[in-house]
């Protein structure tokens, strides 16, 4: 008798069908480690059976697709019945385990989810991972359709998402954290209730948490300060105390980091006086109104919104909430979706109608953007360089008056030396980001490095060809000015973005 989940069984030999690894792109960093992170040992026949058991009027599944994002695996099941269903699980880098897919599900809580499991060790979950599996998207991905629609259509378009948007930008919190039920297991004694149903509690994003690959977390300087927290001084404290979680005990391989990262100690003091920054910026009326506590999308794109297959004005639904959180608004300041770049006219629709329909999110948008900055940049120095999160606190501290701050700016201008050190420094960190967007681009791959899988072979070749082109453009330069910072191969090698 034929499998009940047809042809995708994974013993039936079927060829290029691999459900546990991750087969869809390589990276030029890292290969091993990326890859690994995001294998899952899971039992893809009960996640088959278990399809078929949550829709009882199909007996077969005749068509799966697995789809790969940077933190989910995600397989379409077409039934017999005509019917589409939709199993995503999480890799490991995706967050901390049960809390993300736990929060997912609560923020989600409109949506028709099937069935869901926070739990993968627990008896009751057969497949052996964490997992949500919902009816597929009404309509189609608003990417497939965009080059297609008319101008006219597209600002229609516009409108209706930040219709929706609104909806949810509308909801008011008490605290910043993430979003759980009331009654889930997982959710710790510290919340905020919302209502009877619904809490806030400790912050999903993968920055409070040691599950990112190659990013390890340290508990000897900070104990865990993942939220939830009541206002914005304590979410302060949670960001310097991100930080300095990443930061080792000692300063073991910092003979291989770019003469820009800076020691353990230098990113310590860095954090201590950036805390005090960030608390007195706070204080600040401006930045206090523009620190409401906001449930947003965060990944609104054209690829997780679908919309109407006849008007594709009309929004069928946006789908990945995974590590949706609740943010400080001006968190959101500076994204710009895809829908509104490019094209004057969609930008004006964009500017128009998130100011008219989400003020909360868009008031922040209109300020001077240099008041939010050192927010934003605070938690991953040990990943930037201390050189980063440096330039920032002497950019605020120099325009601290210009800003708007009446008194002394807490963290003081260094001496002109340390000063005139800290500029070559920082032209060296300009160096090394200008030539990841620059070799990304030459590429043809993500800025991280990752490459679609049929084009491995061929882009590793011309990797290493760019790498020993620009290395003897740097040898063969004796003549170069003063001021250009990479000068030898050390330090090539130290700001190239890629493994050689």
């Amino acid at each position: 008798m034929p499998s009940s989940h047809g042809c995708y069984d994974h013993n039936d030999g079927r060829i290029g069908f691999d459900p546990y690894n991750y087969t869809s792109g390589r990276w030029l960093r890292d290969d091993k480690m990326e890859r690994a992170s995001r294998y899952i040992d899971f039992d893809f026949d009960a996640l088959c059976r278990k399809i078929l058991e949550l829709s009882p009027e199909a007996s077969s599944i005749i068509n799966c697709e697995k789809i790969e994002g940077g933190f989910n695996r995600v397989f379409i099941f077409e039934l017999n019945s005509a019917k589409r269903v939709v199993a995503r699980l999480p890799f490991k880098l995706a967050g901390p385990a049960q809390l993300t897919t736990s929060s997912e599900i609560a923020t989600i809580r409109y949506c028709e989810i099937l069935d869901w499991s926070y739990d993968a060790a627990s008896v009751d979950n057969i497949i052996g991972s964490e997992y949500i599996i919902m009816e597929h998207a009404a309509g189609i991905q608003l990417q497939k359709k965009w080059e297609q629609m008319a101008g006219d259509q597209r600002v229609k378009c516009i409108d209706a998402i930040y219709q929706k948007v609104k909806e949810v930008v509308d909801l008011q919190f008490p605290a910043l954290g993430s979003l759980y039920f009331a009654n889930s297991p997982v959710c710790p004694d510290n919340t905020y209730a919302v209502d009877e149903e619904f809490c806030i509690g400790l912050h999903c994003g993968t920055r409070y948490w040691d599950c990112e690959g190659g990013a390890n977390r340290y508990s000897n300087n900070k104990k865990p300060n993942q939220g939830p927290w009541a206002n914005l001084d304590e979410y302060c404290d949670g960001l310097i105390d991100a930080g300095l979680s990443r930061l080792p005990p000692v300063s073991s391989d910092i003979e291989s980091k770019p003469s820009y990262h800076g020691s353990v100690e230098t990113h310590n003091f860095l954090l201590e006086n950036t805390r005090k920054l960030l608390k007195r910026m706070s204080e600040d009326p401006r930045i206090n109104a523009s620190a409401t506590p906001l449930l947003f999308h965060p990944d609104l794109h054209k690829r997780n919104i679908f919309v109407s297959e006849d008007d594709p004005s009309i929004i069928t639904g946006i789908i990945d909430w995974q590590a949706t959180s609740i943010e400080p608004a001006f968190w959101y300041a500076d994204e710009i979706p895809d829908f509104a770049t490019g094209n004057e006219i969609c930008n004006r629709a964009f500017e128009v109608c998130s100011q008219f329909l989400t003020p909360t999110l868009s008031t922040p948008r209109l300020m001077d953007q240099n008041l939010f900055r050192p927010f934003r940049y605070s938690y991953r120095t040990w990943k930037d360089g201390a050189v980063a999160l440096q330039h920032e606190l002497i950019e605020t501290s120099r325009y601290w008056g210009k800003l708007g701050f009446a008194d002394q700016c807490p963290f003081a201008l260094p001496p002109p030396k340390a000063l005139a050190t800290h500029q070559k420094e920082y032209k060296l960190f300009e160096a090394a980001q200008n030539l990841r967007c620059g070799l990304s681009d030459l590429l043809n791959t993500a800025t991280d490095g990752w490459v679609p899988v049929e084009d491995w072979e061929t882009t590793q070749a011309a990797h290493n060809e760019l790498f020993d082109g620009m290395l003897q453009a740097v040898l063969n330069n004796p003549q170069a000015d003063p001021d250009e910072p990479v000068k030898d191969k050390e330090t090539l090698r130290s700001i190239w973005p890629f493994d050689i």
